[in-house]
This record gives C-alpha cells, sequence and structure tokens, in this order.
C-alpha cells in the first residue's frame, strides 16, 4: 500500500509497509517466544536469563544514546559536522577521537551516536575513528580501566587510541582513491564558515518559551525514533546471539583456551566478536582473563576485538554507510589488534 507523500507532493509516494515485516517486531517476538518457552522448558529458561542480563547491562547506555542522537539531530547543524568531521585531512580523524573520548556511552550506545554524526556529514574515516576511540578511550572507562588493571591500563588506552588514529588515516586514503562510499549527507561549507560567529547568531534567535521547549523535545524524540529505527534491530540481534553464547559456552572455555599464545589470542579474537555487548560489561571479563591467564594482551585483545570484529557494528556500518567500508573494518584493525597483543604479552610477563 502506497500513500502520498505529506512532505513532497512531486516526490515518490511512501510506501506503507505491514507492522509484522519491523525487524523490530521480529525480534521483539523472537525474545517473547524465549520467554514463554523458558516457563517451560530449562535451556530456554537459561537463555532467558542470559538475555536479561544482557537487557540490564545494555538498556540504559543504549537509550542515552538514542537520546543523545535525538539531540545532535535537533540542535547540531549538518554543516558544523561537514566542517569538523566531513574534511580529507588529517586532523579531522583527530578530532574524531577527541569526540570520541569525550563520550560517556558504551559500545552499543555509541553506535546510534556514530550513525547519527553520518547522517549529518561525517564523513565514513571520523565515522570509523570515532566509533574505535569511544568505547576504550572514553573517559569514564579510563578510570574504570584504571581500577582494575592499575597502571597497565595505560597500555590498553594507548593501544586504542593509537588504532583508531591509524585506522582513520588508513581510511582517509581508501576515501581518495574512492575504495570507499562517500557521504551524500554532507554538506557543502564557504571557505569563510565561521562556527563560533554562527553559534552566536544562533542564540541570539533563540527565545525560551514552553511552546518552544515543547517543540524541542518533539523534536528530539522524533530524532531518536528514527534513528532507532535503524539501528536497535541489530542492538537486539547482538544481544540474543551473545545471550545464546553466555547460556550455552562452558564457563572453563575462557581460562583453559585464551593463554598468552597466538592461538589464545585468536581464540579471544572469536569469542570477543560473538560475546561483546557492552563495553562497561566486557571490561570486568577482561580483568578476569587478565587475572586467570596473567596475559594482559589476551585482555587487550577481547576488549578491542569485540569492537572491530563485532557483528552488530559491521551490519550497521553496511547497512547505513557501505558494504565496502564494513569490510575494511576488519580488515584494517584486527592485524592491528593482534600485534599490540603480542607485544603485550611479551612486555607484562
Amino acid at each position: 500500500m502506497a500513500i502520498e507523500n505529506p512532505i513532497c507532493a512531486s516526490c515518490s509516494p511512501i510506501k506503507k509497509e505491514p507492522f509484522w515485516t519491523n525487524k523490530i517486531i521480529i525480534m521483539l517476538a523472537i525474545y517473547g517466544l524465549v520467554f514463554v518457552a523458558g516457563q517451560a522448558i530449562s535451556s530456554f529458561a537459561l537463555l532467558w536469563n542470559s538475555l536479561s542480563m544482557y537487557i540490564a547491562t545494555i538498556a540504559v547506555p543504549v537509550i542515552i544514546g538514542l537520546l543523545l542522537g535525538g539531540v545532535i539531530d535537533w540542535l547540531v547543524p549538518r554543516e558544523y559536522v561537514s566542517a569538523l568531521l566531513a574534511q580529507k585531512k588529517k586532523r579531522t580523524v583527530i578530532y574524531a577521537v577527541l569526540t570520541g573520548f569525550l563520550m560517556s556511552v558504551c559500545s552499543h550506545g555509541i553506535l546510534a551516536l556514530a550513525i547519527q554524526l553520518y547522517k549529518k556529514g561525517a564523513s565514513p574515516p571520523a565515522v570509523i575513528a570515532f566509533l574505535l576511540a569511544s568505547p576504550w578511550a572514553n573517559l569514564p572507562l579510563t578510570l574504570i580501566m584504571f581500577g582494575f588493571f592499575g597502571v597497565k591500563a595505560f597500555y590498553i588506552i594507548f593501544s586504542a587510541v593509537i588504532i583508531a588514529l591509524i585506522t582513520g588515516w588508513l581510511y582517509l586514503i581508501l576515501d581518495n582513491r574512492n575504495w570507499i562510499e562517500r557521504n551524500p549527507n554532507t554538506a557543502a561549507v564557504d571557505a569563510g564558515f565561521s562556527m563560533i560567529a554562527d553559534i552566536k547568531a544562533r542564540i541570539d534567535k533563540i527565545k525560551l518559551t514552553p511552546a518552544s521547549a515543547m517543540n524541542g523535545l518533539a523534536a528530539i524524540l522524533r530524532g531518536s525514533i528514527s534513528l532507532a529505527n535503524m539501528v536497535l534491530w541489530w542492538i537486539m540481534l547482538g544481544v540474543f546471539l551473545a545471550g545464546i553464547s553466555a547460556a550455552f559456552l562452558p564457563e572453563h572455555f575462557m581460562h583453559q583456551y585464551m593463554g598468552p599464545t597466538f592461538l589464545g589470542m585468536l581464540v579471544t579474537l572469536f569469542v570477543a566478536t560473538i560475546m561483546e555487548i557492552c563495553s562497561e560489561g566486557t571490561a570486568p571479563l577482561a580483568f578476569e582473563i587478565y587475572r586467570q591467564t596473567g596475559a594482559l594482551g589476551n585482555s587487550l585483545v577481547f576488549l578491542m576485538a569485540g569492537v572491530v570484529t563485532d557483528y552488530t557494528e559491521i551490519g550497521l556500518i553496511w547497512t547505513n554507510i557501505g558494504w565496502r567500508t564494513a569490510v575494511w573494518l576488519p580488515i584494517i584493525t584486527v592485524p592491528q589488534v593482534l600485534v599490540l597483543g603480542y607485544i603485550a604479552n611479551l612486555i607484562f610477563k
């Protein structure tokens, strides 16, 4: 069924899809089936318990990420993002890494913000650098990491920043050679554009009234819902697969097969790929690996690989930016993670 586009009469009609084809509805139905089956079948009860644990871990960060994405959609003009995060310059990647460092949202919450920045005009290199820097180099997690690892956390934070910078700069090279997708949302910015002057002009025009406040809240909500339609089902899929691994992966597996060897790092890479859900939740697991094996490099691989090989993240990049940008992510980052992990195992024996 098609209905007339209310925004543009000359545009193509909007196709109204049946609600049951919505991917979020499908995932909710799957969750509901697991819950119902869990009342009678012990294996499904175990799976539901794992899902509940993960949902409790990521719910608040994801909601914060969606709301911040709505704020960006409403408050931040496309020209600002294009001016800071769309230029083909090395400092663009540095800006993206610094922005990621200032964020306090977990790896799955940051996905919503990254896609919102892309919608506002940020280049794929900037989006990738932002994604890599935020989960493990952000300020709150830095403090948590020092609580777990002490001064050795310096190495982990340093590695996360280095990987984000190198990957962003390599993506710039790919961009210059047209080997990745371009962002069609990027706005043209005049050479003489002054962000500070524009902000002052916008502030002068602000009139705070109850009506304007309600309009602002409505705009934030619309932006958050639009963003949720793009990213939420991927997050729900990631939670479901991680819940399966948490429910049915033997407890001794992590400690037995994640030793300070190259094979151990490969196993860690695989486990991190299917288990990574939220940076706050993964940090204690990474410390447990270090406590049991003494392999700081494996903890680094577990922390970083959960970001660079996460199917949720790669899927979102694939569907929202493009398949080439998504495919290059593990190709560029995984070798860096393994090399830095190997060095850490040599240094911190």
